[in-house]
This record gives structure tokens, sequence and C-alpha cells, in this order.
């Protein structure tokens, strides 16, 4: 069922101001999925939320969050909440923890 949905899905459903510097023709579902997720956490609009949801489901995302090395406060902790994935799981948690901000925006 996914890779049919990932066959009618095209990375141009998502919106523009996600992928402004770089090149959207080489960004693809199986291939980008550490970009999506994080570009789409970070900045998406709920309809970018819903297509990646559909793509990939709540577990999925999660795992992947699990690997970014950064991703800001309020996406990692919507992440955690809603996948039940502890925060300590997440690699960018543990970054964070370790190189702490000076200036925290």
């Amino acid at each position: 069922m996914k890779n049919k949905i990932k066959e009618t899905l095209s990375i141009d459903d998502l919106s523009t101001h996600l992928f402004w510097d770089v090149n959207k023709s080489k960004i693809n579902w199986e291939n980008s999925e550490l970009l999506l997720v994080q570009r789409i956490l970070e900045y998406g609009i709920d309809k970018d939320w819903q297509l990646l949801k559909t793509v990939y489901g709540i577990e999925k995302i999660a795992k992947i969050a699990t690997k970014l090395r950064n991703l800001d406060d309020i996406s990692l902790n919507f992440i955690s909440k809603i996948s039940g994935t502890p925060l300590e799981k997440f690699r960018c948690y543990k970054l964070k923890r370790s190189h702490p901000n000076y200036i925290d925006y």
C-alpha cells in the first residue's frame, strides 16, 4: 500500500518553500528521507505533515527523526510525544545536551 502511495504522490505536492536551496528533481521519497522529515517537521505546514504521515506513517517518521543530527526543540518534542519515543532515543537530543547553546533563540 505504501509503495502505491509513493508512486502517486510527488515531491511537487509539498510546499515550495521547503526546498528552496536544493534541486527538487533530485529528491525522492526513498533516498531523501532524512531531508524530507527534517524540513517538514521544522518548516512544513499541515498539508505537508499530512502528506508525510500518509507516505511514511508515524513510526517510520519517528525512526528517521532519531537519526537527525539537529532538530529544533518544538519539532523534537512534537515527534517524541506523538510517537511515544523517549527524547533520549533521538540523536539530536543527545548532541544538544553535550553542546549547549549559549544564546537560545
